[in-house]
């Protein structure tokens, strides 16, 4: 306690200001005490929570991975409905695979795979569906799942809206090695559609920056029927 006319030091008004500010703390925390508690309280379980969501999705990309590594035979033989369906009791099938692992990495890839094998079956709307669906972070699935749709919009003459995404895909990934091959299929259904500026700029790209890949070898033969 200090008296008189006695002035305080630097140190002692420093200690005085933190003694003040400790009570007042003190005070405050007395006074809200419950909301304080419950606040942390949930800002612990929302911790665990995205700790546990962590966790679970990366056991379930896993068992994604997993299914995966089985289906992938049935696909690449070309059997594309057993690769959906699956076969037997330890394959069980792309569809399953996308139902269950769906919102995961490799369930996300196995979207790309599932829409593929109905487009090969002549299943578009199906096809076309699953492709929208796609929503995961490789840009080269990416690129895929909308030339796919580009693909599925071709068979019912939408030849428009194609040549659209088939840019889009195009321009997705400078490292994507269709590139080019989205950029030739663009410039056919701008060409079907009477769009000849459209086709033009695009075959012209392909002559310029693509000349060593098998659209380059291709596109001479549309690029002269707009001359």
């Amino acid at each position: 306690m200090f008296t008189g006319n006695k002035k305080l030091s630097k140190k002692e008004i420093k200690e005085d200001k933190l003694v003040t500010a400790y009570y007042k703390f003190i005070g405050y925390f007395s006074q809200n005490q419950k909301p304080l508690l419950i606040a942390a309280g949930v800002f612990v379980v929302l911790v665990a929570a995205i700790f546990l969501y962590k966790s679970h999705q990366k056991a379930n990309d896993e068992k994604a991975a997993y299914e995966m590594s089985k289906v992938m035979s049935l696909y690449d033989s070309g059997s594309y409905l057993d690769a959906i369906q699956g076969k037997g009791a330890k394959i069980i099938g792309l569809k399953k695979i996308v139902d269950e692992y769906g919102s995961t990495k490799n369930g996300e890839i196995a979207k790309i795979y599932l829409a593929n094998s109905y487009f090969y079956l002549g299943k578009t709307d199906e096809a076309l569906k699953v492709y929208k669906d796609y929503g995961g972070s490789n840009e080269i699935f990416e690129a895929s799942a909308l030339a796919g749709q580009a693909g599925c919009l071709e068979a019912i003459d939408q030849n428009e809206q194609a040549a659209d995404l088939y840019k889009k895909a195009s321009a997705v990934s400078d490292a994507n090695s269709l590139n080019s091959e989205y950029l030739l299929k663009a410039g056919i259904d701008y060409m079907k559609i009477g769009k000849k500026a459209d086709a033009k700029e695009l075959f012209e790209k392909i002559r310029k920056d693509y000349n060593t890949t098998a659209a380059f070898r291709e596109v001479d033969r549309y690029y002269s029927q707009l001359l």
